[in-house]
Protein backbone atom coordinates (compact mmCIF):
# COMPACT_ATOMS: atom_id res chain seq x y z
CA UNK A 1 0.00 0.00 0.00
CA UNK A 2 1.00 3.53 -0.47
CA UNK A 3 2.86 5.04 2.49
CA UNK A 4 0.88 7.65 4.31
CA UNK A 5 2.98 10.42 3.86
CA UNK A 6 3.11 9.94 0.36
CA UNK A 7 1.53 13.42 -1.63
CA UNK A 8 -1.70 11.16 -3.66
CA UNK A 9 -3.14 12.81 -7.06
CA UNK A 10 -6.93 12.81 -7.11
CA UNK A 11 -9.92 12.33 -9.13
CA UNK A 12 -10.63 15.83 -10.71
CA UNK A 13 -14.09 14.71 -12.50
CA UNK A 14 -13.12 15.50 -15.86
CA UNK A 15 -15.41 13.13 -18.46
CA UNK A 16 -13.69 10.10 -19.84
CA UNK A 17 -13.70 10.67 -24.06
CA UNK A 18 -13.33 7.91 -26.87
CA UNK A 19 -9.82 7.34 -26.15
CA UNK A 20 -10.59 5.89 -22.17
CA UNK A 21 -13.52 4.20 -23.14
CA UNK A 22 -11.35 1.93 -26.32
CA UNK A 23 -8.73 1.43 -23.66
CA UNK A 24 -11.30 0.22 -21.15
CA UNK A 25 -11.99 -2.34 -24.50
CA UNK A 26 -8.67 -3.60 -24.41
CA UNK A 27 -8.27 -3.99 -20.31
CA UNK A 28 -11.59 -6.19 -20.87
CA UNK A 29 -9.39 -8.87 -22.58
CA UNK A 30 -6.85 -9.76 -20.51
CA UNK A 31 -8.96 -9.33 -17.32
CA UNK A 32 -11.75 -11.69 -19.51
CA UNK A 33 -9.06 -13.96 -19.48
CA UNK A 34 -7.92 -14.39 -16.31
CA UNK A 35 -11.67 -14.99 -15.08
CA UNK A 36 -11.33 -17.82 -17.66
CA UNK A 37 -8.32 -19.01 -16.46
CA UNK A 38 -10.30 -20.42 -13.39
CA UNK A 39 -12.52 -22.95 -15.13
CA UNK A 40 -10.82 -23.32 -18.62
CA UNK A 41 -9.53 -26.92 -17.42
CA UNK A 42 -12.75 -28.13 -16.67
CA UNK A 43 -13.07 -30.39 -19.99
CA UNK A 44 -9.18 -30.34 -21.13
CA UNK A 45 -8.21 -32.31 -17.87
CA UNK A 46 -9.63 -36.22 -19.60
CA UNK A 47 -7.07 -34.59 -22.00
CA UNK A 48 -4.23 -33.42 -19.89
CA UNK A 49 -4.66 -36.91 -17.91
CA UNK A 50 -4.46 -39.34 -21.40
CA UNK A 51 -1.33 -37.40 -22.58
CA UNK A 52 0.66 -36.24 -19.11
CA UNK A 53 -0.46 -39.13 -16.38
CA UNK A 54 -0.35 -36.89 -13.75
CA UNK A 55 -0.74 -38.58 -10.50
CA UNK A 56 -4.39 -37.98 -8.15
CA UNK A 57 -2.55 -35.12 -6.30
CA UNK A 58 -0.60 -33.81 -9.24
CA UNK A 59 -3.95 -33.55 -10.88
CA UNK A 60 -5.55 -31.44 -8.03
CA UNK A 61 -2.34 -29.34 -8.27
CA UNK A 62 -2.70 -28.44 -12.15
CA UNK A 63 -6.58 -27.24 -11.05
CA UNK A 64 -5.41 -25.50 -8.07
CA UNK A 65 -2.12 -23.98 -8.24
CA UNK A 66 -3.38 -21.09 -10.65
CA UNK A 67 -6.28 -19.98 -7.82
CA UNK A 68 -3.92 -19.87 -4.97
CA UNK A 69 -1.47 -18.25 -6.53
CA UNK A 70 -3.50 -16.04 -7.71
CA UNK A 71 -5.16 -15.31 -3.88
CA UNK A 72 -1.64 -15.16 -2.40
CA UNK A 73 -0.40 -12.60 -4.24
CA UNK A 74 -2.95 -10.16 -5.04
CA UNK A 75 -2.16 -7.90 -2.51
CA UNK A 76 1.66 -7.78 -3.25
CA UNK A 77 0.75 -6.86 -6.73
CA UNK A 78 -1.48 -4.32 -5.97
CA UNK A 79 1.21 -2.43 -3.53
CA UNK A 80 3.53 -2.83 -6.03
CA UNK A 81 1.74 -1.54 -8.82
CA UNK A 82 1.36 1.54 -7.07
CA UNK A 83 4.79 1.83 -6.37
CA UNK A 84 6.47 1.08 -9.79
CA UNK A 85 3.28 2.24 -11.62
CA UNK A 86 0.09 0.50 -12.49
CA UNK A 87 0.56 0.27 -16.56
CA UNK A 88 4.30 -1.15 -16.34
CA UNK A 89 3.22 -3.60 -13.98
CA UNK A 90 0.06 -4.80 -16.64
CA UNK A 91 2.40 -4.97 -19.64
CA UNK A 92 4.48 -7.28 -17.21
CA UNK A 93 1.92 -9.25 -16.36
CA UNK A 94 0.63 -9.50 -19.70
CA UNK A 95 4.18 -10.75 -20.86
CA UNK A 96 4.48 -12.99 -18.32
CA UNK A 97 0.53 -14.41 -18.85
CA UNK A 98 1.54 -15.08 -22.44
CA UNK A 99 4.77 -16.58 -22.28
CA UNK A 100 3.27 -19.40 -19.24
CA UNK A 101 0.73 -19.63 -21.71
CA UNK A 102 3.01 -21.01 -24.44
CA UNK A 103 4.90 -23.43 -22.03
CA UNK A 104 1.28 -24.62 -20.40
CA UNK A 105 0.54 -25.58 -24.48
CA UNK A 106 3.51 -27.44 -24.51
CA UNK A 107 4.14 -28.85 -21.35
CA UNK A 108 5.69 -32.70 -21.78
CA UNK A 109 4.74 -33.37 -18.25
CA UNK A 110 2.80 -32.76 -15.41
CA UNK A 111 5.42 -30.89 -13.40
CA UNK A 112 5.91 -28.69 -16.36
CA UNK A 113 2.36 -28.01 -16.54
CA UNK A 114 2.13 -27.38 -12.92
CA UNK A 115 4.80 -24.70 -12.84
CA UNK A 116 3.31 -23.10 -15.75
CA UNK A 117 0.08 -22.64 -14.02
CA UNK A 118 2.00 -21.43 -11.46
CA UNK A 119 3.30 -18.44 -13.34
CA UNK A 120 -0.32 -18.16 -14.73
CA UNK A 121 -1.28 -16.94 -11.65
CA UNK A 122 1.33 -14.38 -10.85
CA UNK A 123 0.55 -13.03 -14.33
CA UNK A 124 -3.00 -12.87 -12.99
CA UNK A 125 -2.65 -11.44 -9.94
CA UNK A 126 -0.63 -8.55 -11.30
CA UNK A 127 -3.59 -7.94 -14.05
CA UNK A 128 -6.47 -8.23 -11.73
CA UNK A 129 -5.90 -5.20 -9.98
CA UNK A 130 -3.64 -3.15 -12.43
CA UNK A 131 -7.18 -3.11 -14.33
CA UNK A 132 -9.35 -1.93 -11.61
CA UNK A 133 -6.67 0.91 -10.74
CA UNK A 134 -6.31 1.80 -14.18
CA UNK A 135 -10.41 2.16 -14.10
CA UNK A 136 -9.80 4.33 -11.56
CA UNK A 137 -7.28 6.39 -13.05
CA UNK A 138 -9.02 7.16 -16.60
CA UNK A 139 -12.50 7.53 -15.32
CA UNK A 140 -12.57 10.21 -12.96
CA UNK A 141 -16.02 11.19 -13.39
CA UNK A 142 -18.39 9.40 -10.61
CA UNK A 143 -21.39 7.80 -13.18
CA UNK A 144 -18.64 7.15 -16.26
CA UNK A 145 -16.36 5.13 -13.42
CA UNK A 146 -19.48 3.46 -12.08
CA UNK A 147 -20.57 2.57 -15.58
CA UNK A 148 -17.17 1.46 -15.99
CA UNK A 149 -16.74 -0.50 -13.07
CA UNK A 150 -19.96 -2.22 -13.78
CA UNK A 151 -18.67 -3.82 -17.07
CA UNK A 152 -15.56 -4.77 -14.99
CA UNK A 153 -17.57 -6.67 -12.99
CA UNK A 154 -20.14 -8.52 -15.91
CA UNK A 155 -16.62 -9.86 -17.71
CA UNK A 156 -14.67 -10.91 -14.59
CA UNK A 157 -18.50 -13.00 -13.62
CA UNK A 158 -19.06 -13.86 -17.29
CA UNK A 159 -15.79 -15.26 -17.96
CA UNK A 160 -15.69 -17.80 -15.31
CA UNK A 161 -18.71 -19.12 -17.15
CA UNK A 162 -17.15 -19.05 -20.24
CA UNK A 163 -14.14 -20.35 -19.72
CA UNK A 164 -15.84 -23.66 -19.17
CA UNK A 165 -17.76 -23.48 -22.54
CA UNK A 166 -14.40 -22.52 -24.56
CA UNK A 167 -12.52 -25.47 -22.98
CA UNK A 168 -15.00 -27.39 -24.22
CA UNK A 169 -15.04 -26.58 -27.57
CA UNK A 170 -11.48 -26.32 -28.29
CA UNK A 171 -10.49 -29.93 -26.42
CA UNK A 172 -13.63 -31.00 -29.30
CA UNK A 173 -11.69 -29.40 -32.41
CA UNK A 174 -7.64 -29.30 -31.18
CA UNK A 175 -5.66 -30.43 -28.71
CA UNK A 176 -5.67 -29.74 -25.06
CA UNK A 177 -3.20 -27.30 -25.17
CA UNK A 178 -5.23 -24.55 -27.51
CA UNK A 179 -7.21 -23.49 -24.11
CA UNK A 180 -3.88 -21.75 -23.12
CA UNK A 181 -3.03 -20.69 -26.71
CA UNK A 182 -6.51 -18.92 -27.38
CA UNK A 183 -4.89 -16.19 -24.51
CA UNK A 184 -1.86 -14.97 -27.00
CA UNK A 185 -4.03 -12.49 -29.30
CA UNK A 186 -5.43 -10.41 -26.33
CA UNK A 187 -1.99 -10.44 -24.64
CA UNK A 188 -0.73 -9.58 -27.59
CA UNK A 189 -2.96 -6.67 -28.14
CA UNK A 190 -2.64 -5.64 -24.59
CA UNK A 191 1.33 -5.05 -25.24
CA UNK A 192 0.89 -3.82 -28.03
CA UNK A 193 -1.80 -0.93 -27.71
CA UNK A 194 -1.28 -0.78 -23.90
CA UNK A 195 1.69 1.85 -24.12
CA UNK A 196 -0.70 3.79 -26.55
CA UNK A 197 -3.91 4.26 -24.70
CA UNK A 198 -3.52 3.40 -20.89
CA UNK A 199 -2.15 6.27 -19.02
CA UNK A 200 0.50 5.46 -16.41
CA UNK A 201 -0.21 5.93 -12.59
CA UNK A 202 1.75 5.63 -9.28
CA UNK A 203 2.04 6.77 -5.84
CA UNK A 204 4.52 9.41 -6.32
CA UNK A 205 5.93 8.86 -2.64
CA UNK A 206 5.39 5.43 -2.23
CA UNK A 207 7.92 4.94 0.88
CA UNK A 208 10.13 1.77 0.93
CA UNK A 209 8.49 -1.65 -0.22
CA UNK A 210 7.58 -4.33 2.82
CA UNK A 211 8.97 -7.01 1.79
CA UNK A 212 8.27 -9.06 5.00
CA UNK A 213 4.76 -8.03 4.26
CA UNK A 214 4.58 -10.18 1.14
CA UNK A 215 5.43 -13.89 2.94
CA UNK A 216 3.23 -12.52 5.59
CA UNK A 217 0.38 -12.08 3.46
CA UNK A 218 0.79 -15.35 1.59
CA UNK A 219 1.23 -17.26 5.09
CA UNK A 220 -2.17 -15.33 5.70
CA UNK A 221 -4.23 -16.30 2.54
CA UNK A 222 -2.96 -19.57 1.21
CA UNK A 223 -3.63 -21.94 4.32
CA UNK A 224 -6.65 -20.28 4.70
CA UNK A 225 -8.07 -20.54 1.48
CA UNK A 226 -6.72 -24.30 1.15
CA UNK A 227 -8.64 -25.69 3.92
CA UNK A 228 -12.02 -23.90 3.07
CA UNK A 229 -11.98 -25.37 -0.27
CA UNK A 230 -11.13 -28.68 0.88
CA UNK A 231 -13.72 -28.97 3.59
CA UNK A 232 -16.85 -29.22 0.88
CA UNK A 233 -15.64 -32.37 -0.07
CA UNK A 234 -13.39 -33.57 2.73
CA UNK A 235 -15.36 -32.74 5.40
CA UNK A 236 -13.76 -31.02 8.96
CA UNK A 237 -10.73 -33.50 8.67
CA UNK A 238 -8.45 -32.09 11.16
CA UNK A 239 -5.08 -31.09 8.42
CA UNK A 240 -7.77 -28.71 6.87
CA UNK A 241 -8.55 -27.70 10.43
CA UNK A 242 -4.86 -27.15 11.07
CA UNK A 243 -4.28 -25.44 8.08
CA UNK A 244 -6.97 -22.76 8.36
CA UNK A 245 -5.78 -21.95 12.23
CA UNK A 246 -2.57 -21.28 10.94
CA UNK A 247 -3.58 -19.00 8.29
CA UNK A 248 -5.52 -17.24 10.91
CA UNK A 249 -2.61 -17.14 13.01
CA UNK A 250 -0.59 -15.71 10.23
CA UNK A 251 -3.20 -13.01 9.26
CA UNK A 252 -3.06 -11.50 13.02
CA UNK A 253 0.53 -11.39 12.37
CA UNK A 254 0.16 -9.83 8.99
CA UNK A 255 -2.26 -6.83 10.29
CA UNK A 256 -0.11 -6.36 13.21
CA UNK A 257 2.77 -5.75 10.77
CA UNK A 258 0.78 -3.40 8.66
CA UNK A 259 -0.44 -1.22 11.54
CA UNK A 260 3.26 -0.85 12.79
CA UNK A 261 5.52 -0.40 9.84
CA UNK A 262 6.14 2.79 8.32
CA UNK A 263 5.25 1.62 4.86
CA UNK A 264 2.58 -1.11 4.70
CA UNK A 265 1.75 -3.11 1.89
CA UNK A 266 -2.27 -2.39 3.07
CA UNK A 267 -2.28 0.90 4.71
CA UNK A 268 -4.47 0.63 7.63
CA UNK A 269 -5.99 4.95 7.45
CA UNK A 270 -7.84 2.84 4.52
CA UNK A 271 -10.46 1.58 6.48
CA UNK A 272 -10.68 4.83 8.56
CA UNK A 273 -12.30 6.35 4.87
CA UNK A 274 -15.89 5.96 4.74
CA UNK A 275 -17.74 3.54 3.44
CA UNK A 276 -14.51 1.22 2.43
CA UNK A 277 -14.57 -1.34 5.25
CA UNK A 278 -18.35 -1.95 4.22
CA UNK A 279 -17.42 -1.90 1.22
CA UNK A 280 -15.07 -5.11 1.60
CA UNK A 281 -17.56 -6.67 3.75
CA UNK A 282 -20.32 -6.51 1.45
CA UNK A 283 -18.14 -7.55 -1.39
CA UNK A 284 -16.94 -10.76 0.64
CA UNK A 285 -20.24 -11.92 1.53
CA UNK A 286 -21.53 -11.34 -2.28
CA UNK A 287 -18.89 -14.20 -3.05
CA UNK A 288 -19.86 -16.19 -0.57
CA UNK A 289 -23.31 -16.29 -2.49
CA UNK A 290 -22.33 -16.49 -6.16
CA UNK A 291 -19.74 -19.23 -5.31
CA UNK A 292 -21.79 -21.40 -2.56
CA UNK A 293 -24.89 -21.58 -5.66
CA UNK A 294 -21.91 -22.79 -8.25
CA UNK A 295 -21.37 -25.62 -5.81
CA UNK A 296 -24.54 -26.83 -6.47
CA UNK A 297 -25.90 -25.86 -9.99
CA UNK A 298 -22.68 -27.04 -11.89
CA UNK A 299 -23.59 -30.43 -10.37
CA UNK A 300 -27.40 -30.47 -10.94
CA UNK A 301 -27.29 -30.10 -14.15
CA UNK A 302 -24.76 -33.23 -14.73
CA UNK A 303 -25.07 -35.55 -12.02
CA UNK A 304 -29.07 -34.82 -11.43
CA UNK A 305 -30.38 -34.30 -14.72
CA UNK A 306 -27.63 -36.29 -16.73
CA UNK A 307 -26.54 -33.44 -18.69
CA UNK A 308 -23.01 -34.25 -21.05
CA UNK A 309 -20.38 -31.78 -19.56
CA UNK A 310 -21.39 -29.65 -22.62
CA UNK A 311 -24.59 -29.39 -22.25
CA UNK A 312 -24.22 -27.93 -18.58
CA UNK A 313 -21.61 -25.64 -19.28
CA UNK A 314 -23.73 -24.40 -22.26
CA UNK A 315 -27.18 -24.21 -20.04
CA UNK A 316 -25.06 -22.32 -17.61
CA UNK A 317 -24.36 -19.51 -19.56
CA UNK A 318 -27.85 -18.91 -19.48
CA UNK A 319 -28.10 -17.17 -16.58
CA UNK A 320 -25.01 -15.04 -17.89
CA UNK A 321 -27.39 -12.91 -19.65
CA UNK A 322 -28.96 -11.15 -17.02
CA UNK A 323 -25.27 -10.13 -15.30
CA UNK A 324 -25.14 -8.28 -18.38
CA UNK A 325 -28.26 -5.81 -17.86
CA UNK A 326 -27.78 -5.74 -13.56
CA UNK A 327 -24.38 -3.46 -12.96
CA UNK A 328 -25.47 -0.84 -15.35
CA UNK A 329 -28.74 -0.58 -14.59
CA UNK A 330 -28.05 -0.39 -10.77
CA UNK A 331 -25.38 2.12 -11.74
CA UNK A 332 -28.16 4.23 -12.94
CA UNK A 333 -29.93 4.06 -10.04
CA UNK A 334 -27.48 5.37 -8.19
CA UNK A 335 -26.89 8.07 -10.83
CA UNK A 336 -30.44 9.56 -10.73
CA UNK A 337 -30.70 9.70 -6.83
CA UNK A 338 -31.34 6.48 -5.13
CA UNK A 339 -29.15 6.18 -1.91
CA UNK A 340 -25.97 3.24 -2.54
CA UNK A 341 -27.35 1.63 0.36
CA UNK A 342 -30.98 0.85 -1.13
CA UNK A 343 -29.50 -0.27 -4.48
CA UNK A 344 -27.21 -2.46 -2.45
CA UNK A 345 -29.74 -3.70 -0.12
CA UNK A 346 -31.87 -4.71 -3.29
CA UNK A 347 -29.23 -6.52 -4.85
CA UNK A 348 -28.87 -8.82 -2.01
CA UNK A 349 -32.25 -9.00 -1.45
CA UNK A 350 -32.61 -9.96 -5.10
CA UNK A 351 -29.45 -12.52 -4.85
CA UNK A 352 -31.86 -14.24 -1.80
CA UNK A 353 -35.14 -14.07 -4.39
CA UNK A 354 -32.61 -16.30 -6.30
CA UNK A 355 -31.67 -18.96 -3.36
CA UNK A 356 -35.94 -19.19 -2.63
CA UNK A 357 -36.14 -20.11 -5.94
CA UNK A 358 -33.10 -22.85 -5.49
CA UNK A 359 -34.68 -23.85 -2.70
CA UNK A 360 -37.77 -24.87 -4.75
CA UNK A 361 -36.60 -27.00 -7.11
CA UNK A 362 -37.04 -30.12 -7.51
CA UNK A 363 -35.01 -33.52 -9.07
CA UNK A 364 -36.09 -32.24 -12.55
CA UNK A 365 -36.57 -28.34 -12.58
CA UNK A 366 -34.19 -27.14 -14.68
CA UNK A 367 -35.81 -24.11 -15.50
CA UNK A 368 -35.95 -23.36 -12.38
CA UNK A 369 -32.76 -23.83 -11.34
CA UNK A 370 -31.68 -21.87 -14.20
CA UNK A 371 -33.84 -18.99 -13.26
CA UNK A 372 -33.01 -18.84 -9.62
CA UNK A 373 -29.19 -18.87 -10.69
CA UNK A 374 -29.45 -16.16 -12.96
CA UNK A 375 -31.90 -13.95 -10.35
CA UNK A 376 -29.17 -14.59 -8.13
CA UNK A 377 -26.24 -13.67 -10.07
CA UNK A 378 -28.23 -10.57 -11.25
CA UNK A 379 -28.47 -9.30 -7.45
CA UNK A 380 -24.57 -10.51 -6.82
CA UNK A 381 -23.47 -8.55 -9.55
CA UNK A 382 -25.71 -5.53 -8.43
CA UNK A 383 -23.64 -5.77 -5.14
CA UNK A 384 -20.41 -6.34 -6.69
CA UNK A 385 -20.50 -3.39 -8.97
CA UNK A 386 -21.49 -1.25 -6.09
CA UNK A 387 -18.99 -1.96 -3.58
CA UNK A 388 -16.12 -1.73 -5.91
CA UNK A 389 -17.24 1.80 -7.33
CA UNK A 390 -17.96 2.92 -3.20
CA UNK A 391 -14.33 1.77 -2.11
CA UNK A 392 -12.44 2.81 -5.29
CA UNK A 393 -14.47 6.21 -5.35
CA UNK A 394 -13.66 6.92 -1.52
CA UNK A 395 -9.61 5.79 -2.02
CA UNK A 396 -6.81 8.39 -3.30
CA UNK A 397 -5.75 7.27 -6.62
CA UNK A 398 -2.57 6.68 -5.65
CA UNK A 399 -4.03 3.93 -3.47
CA UNK A 400 -6.09 2.35 -6.16
CA UNK A 401 -4.09 -0.60 -6.85
CA UNK A 402 -3.56 -1.81 -3.26
CA UNK A 403 -6.78 -1.13 -2.42
CA UNK A 404 -8.40 -2.96 -5.83
CA UNK A 405 -6.23 -5.96 -4.63
CA UNK A 406 -7.83 -6.34 -0.94
CA UNK A 407 -11.17 -6.21 -2.50
CA UNK A 408 -10.31 -9.14 -4.51
CA UNK A 409 -8.42 -10.84 -1.99
CA UNK A 410 -11.53 -10.40 0.24
CA UNK A 411 -13.47 -12.22 -2.81
CA UNK A 412 -10.98 -14.85 -2.79
CA UNK A 413 -12.06 -15.78 0.67
CA UNK A 414 -15.73 -14.70 0.27
CA UNK A 415 -15.93 -17.15 -2.53
CA UNK A 416 -13.83 -20.32 -0.58
CA UNK A 417 -15.72 -19.45 2.70
CA UNK A 418 -19.64 -20.13 0.18
CA UNK A 419 -18.16 -23.44 -0.80
CA UNK A 420 -17.08 -24.51 2.00
CA UNK A 421 -20.38 -23.48 4.40
CA UNK A 422 -22.83 -24.00 2.42
CA UNK A 423 -20.98 -26.92 0.78
CA UNK A 424 -20.87 -29.08 3.99
CA UNK A 425 -24.53 -28.31 4.55
CA UNK A 426 -25.70 -29.78 1.25
CA UNK A 427 -23.27 -32.85 1.77
CA UNK A 428 -24.33 -33.23 5.74
CA UNK A 429 -27.67 -33.63 4.35
CA UNK A 430 -27.36 -35.77 1.89
CA UNK A 431 -25.11 -37.86 3.95
CA UNK A 432 -27.68 -38.07 6.30
CA UNK A 433 -30.46 -38.79 3.56
CA UNK A 434 -28.69 -41.73 2.15
CA UNK A 435 -29.28 -45.21 3.61
CA UNK A 436 -26.36 -46.40 6.03
CA UNK A 437 -26.51 -49.40 3.82
CA UNK A 438 -25.07 -48.09 1.00
CA UNK A 439 -21.09 -48.61 -0.03
CA UNK A 440 -19.20 -45.99 0.85
CA UNK A 441 -18.75 -44.25 -2.14
CA UNK A 442 -22.21 -44.13 -2.79
CA UNK A 443 -22.74 -42.45 0.98
CA UNK A 444 -20.20 -39.75 0.15
CA UNK A 445 -21.04 -37.50 -2.78
CA UNK A 446 -23.59 -38.20 -5.59
CA UNK A 447 -21.04 -38.60 -8.15
CA UNK A 448 -19.71 -41.70 -5.77
CA UNK A 449 -23.23 -43.45 -6.07
CA UNK A 450 -23.69 -42.62 -10.03
CA UNK A 451 -20.80 -44.57 -10.56
CA UNK A 452 -21.94 -47.41 -7.67
CA UNK A 453 -25.11 -47.63 -9.59
CA UNK A 454 -24.01 -48.01 -12.62
CA UNK A 455 -22.29 -51.31 -11.36
CA UNK A 456 -24.95 -52.37 -9.94
CA UNK A 457 -28.12 -54.81 -11.98
CA UNK A 458 -31.29 -53.31 -12.98
CA UNK A 459 -33.41 -51.92 -10.55
CA UNK A 460 -30.99 -51.91 -7.80
CA UNK A 461 -28.99 -49.34 -9.44
CA UNK A 462 -31.54 -47.47 -10.40
CA UNK A 463 -33.13 -47.22 -7.35
CA UNK A 464 -29.86 -46.02 -5.68
CA UNK A 465 -29.20 -43.26 -8.23
CA UNK A 466 -32.78 -41.87 -7.57
CA UNK A 467 -32.35 -42.21 -3.73
CA UNK A 468 -28.78 -39.78 -4.11
CA UNK A 469 -30.21 -37.43 -7.08
CA UNK A 470 -33.33 -36.66 -4.18
CA UNK A 471 -30.67 -36.40 -1.70
CA UNK A 472 -28.64 -34.51 -3.20
CA UNK A 473 -31.46 -32.25 -4.20
CA UNK A 474 -32.57 -31.59 -0.43
CA UNK A 475 -29.16 -30.96 0.25
CA UNK A 476 -29.31 -28.44 -2.57
CA UNK A 477 -32.45 -26.81 -0.78
CA UNK A 478 -31.06 -27.22 2.57
CA UNK A 479 -28.28 -24.81 1.74
CA UNK A 480 -29.86 -22.31 -0.24
CA UNK A 481 -32.62 -21.77 2.59
CA UNK A 482 -29.04 -21.05 4.59
CA UNK A 483 -27.77 -18.96 1.69
CA UNK A 484 -31.75 -17.10 1.78
CA UNK A 485 -30.77 -16.16 5.36
CA UNK A 486 -27.46 -14.60 4.75
CA UNK A 487 -27.90 -12.59 1.81
CA UNK A 488 -31.05 -11.21 3.58
CA UNK A 489 -28.88 -10.54 6.83
CA UNK A 490 -26.53 -8.80 4.26
CA UNK A 491 -29.44 -6.56 2.85
CA UNK A 492 -29.87 -5.55 6.81
CA UNK A 493 -26.50 -5.00 7.20
CA UNK A 494 -26.03 -2.84 3.70
CA UNK A 495 -28.92 -0.90 4.60
CA UNK A 496 -27.24 -0.25 8.40
CA UNK A 497 -23.46 0.10 7.17
CA UNK A 498 -24.28 2.49 3.99
CA UNK A 499 -27.11 4.70 4.98
CA UNK A 500 -25.11 7.86 5.86
CA UNK A 501 -22.54 6.91 3.19
CA UNK A 502 -22.77 9.98 0.90
CA UNK A 503 -19.88 9.39 -1.34
CA UNK A 504 -17.55 12.54 -2.85
CA UNK A 505 -14.78 11.88 -4.49
CA UNK A 506 -11.15 11.89 -2.55
CA UNK A 507 -9.63 14.92 -2.94
CA UNK A 508 -6.43 16.65 -1.08
CA UNK A 509 -8.09 17.64 2.29
CA UNK A 510 -8.47 13.36 2.31
CA UNK A 511 -5.06 13.17 1.44
CA UNK A 512 -4.11 15.28 4.31
CA UNK A 513 -6.41 13.90 6.73
CA UNK A 514 -5.53 10.22 6.15
CA UNK A 515 -1.95 11.43 6.69
CA UNK A 516 -2.17 12.93 9.65
CA UNK A 517 -4.07 10.13 11.10
CA UNK A 518 -1.49 7.29 9.59
CA UNK A 519 1.12 9.43 11.40
CA UNK A 520 -0.61 9.08 14.28
CA UNK A 521 -1.35 5.72 14.05
CA UNK A 522 2.79 4.81 13.72
CA UNK A 523 3.79 7.10 15.78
Amino acid sequence: MTNPKSTTAFASGAPAGRREWTALGVLMLPLLLVSMDVSVLYFAIPAISADLEPSGTQQLWIFDIYAFVLAGLLMTMGSLGDRIGRRKLLLIGAAAFGTASVIAAYADSAEMLIAARAVLGIGGATLMPSTMAIIRTMFTDPGQRAKAIGLWSGVMTGGVALGSVMSGVLVEYFWWGSVFLVNLPAMVLLLILGPILLPESKDPNPGRFDLLGVPLSMAAVLPVIYGVKEIPSEGWNVRYVVSITVGLLFTALFVHRQRTTKSPLISPALFRGRGFAPAVVLNLVSSFGMMGSAFFTTQYLQSVLGKSSMEAALWALLPTVLVGVAAPVAAQLVQKGVHRAHVVSGGFVTAACGYALLALAGTDSMWLVLAGAGVLASGIVTVMSQMMDLALGTVPVGNAGAASSLLETGAEFGGALGMAVLGSIGTAVYRHDMPSGVPAPAHETLGGALAVARQLPGDTGQALATAAREAFTHGMQAAAIAGTVVLLGAAVLATATLRKVHVREAGPADAAHAEAEAEGATA
